[in-house]
Formats: structure tokens, sequence, C-alpha cells
């Protein structure tokens, strides 16, 4: 006799790691999203160019992961699966490398980016640089705005990415498994 919980939707999303694996990303990545628009909006602490970028991996991150997650609780085939996990690999990998690099300049390991740590270069006329000066707040990349325990935001970027990289290992893991 078969129990009808062994093959109900709950059982079926703790049964498969790969499953639990892609909602594990798309849980960390969309925390995350929420602490940086959290910093930006509630406390005032506003993105540099670089910060803005390395959002893009979570912009990613949330909706593919759920996708996988979807396809794998409806049997897709796990080539496929398999193709999902390494983007969300691949992207987790550039973003720690970004938010290294972010860290690197906040540091001053090496220079940043000319537009949002190189010098200024144009301030226009003398007549409307102080009106300019009124309506524009350049955001730094160079500059640290917020630490905790040492670290960055760029800093905690890259944990973040490396433990999403962890998580996508395991979705690729238990995608083969399964198989």
């Amino acid at each position: 006799m078969t129990s009808t919980a062994a093959h109900s939707p709950p059982s079926r999303l703790a049964a498969d790691p790969a499953i639990m694996a892609a909602l594990a990303i798309a849980a960390v990545a969309a925390a995350t999203l929420a602490g940086a628009w959290f910093f930006q909006l509630v406390l005032d602490i506003r993105p540099c160019p670089l910060c803005l970028e390395q959002r893009y991996a979570y912009y990613l991150a949330v909706p593919l992961a759920l996708v996988i997650a979807f396809t794998a609780a409806r049997g897709a085939p796990r080539s496929l699966l398999l193709a999902g996990f390494a983007v969300l690999l691949l992207a987790a990998l550039a973003n720690a490398w970004l938010g290294g690099y972010h860290a690197g300049v906040e540091w001053k390991f090496w220079p940043g980016p000319n537009d949002c740590s190189g010098p200024v270069a144009d301030l226009g006329s003398a007549g409307t640089l102080l009106q300019r000066l009124d309506t524009v707040k350049v955001i730094r990349c160079d500059e640290v705005q917020w630490r905790f325990l040492g670290l960055s935001l760029a800093g905690y970027n890259v944990l973040i990415s490396l433990a999403l990289a962890v998580m996508a290992v395991w979705g690729i893991v238990a995608a083969k498994r399964a198989a």
C-alpha cells in the first residue's frame, strides 16, 4: 500500500534537495535585495555605481531560482536544472568577484572606476557650480558609508555571493544525483 502523504507536494519539496537549494537561493537573494533597499530607503545609505551593479546578480537569482524550483517540482529534465544552477553559480561567482573588487577599491588596494572614484574633472562654469553642488550628491565608490565588524556592504556582498555559489553547487550535486 502506497502512502499518499509521500507523494504530496510538501513532502516532494522536502524530499528533493534541488528544489530546496533553489528555494534557498531565492530566499537569500530576496533577503539581500530587501536589505539593500532598506539601507538605501530607510537608513539613507545611497548606493554608488558599483553597489548598483552588484544587485544585478540578485535580480537574476530570485526569478531564476524560483523557476528552477517550480520546474524541478514539475519533474523537469535534470539537464535543464543543471543549466539553471550553472547560471546561478556563474552569477554568484562573478558577483563575489565584483564585490571583492569594490571592497579593494574601498580599502584603496587599487583604483576604482573613474566615474565614481576618480578625480572630478568637469565642474562646469563658475556661475552654475554652486547651484549644481546644491542639487547633486556624488556617491563615491572608494568611500565606505557603513561598516560592521570591519566589513563594508561590498565585503558582505562577497560573503553572501559565495554562500549563494555554495548553494548552487548543492543544487548541481542534487540534480546530478537525481538523474
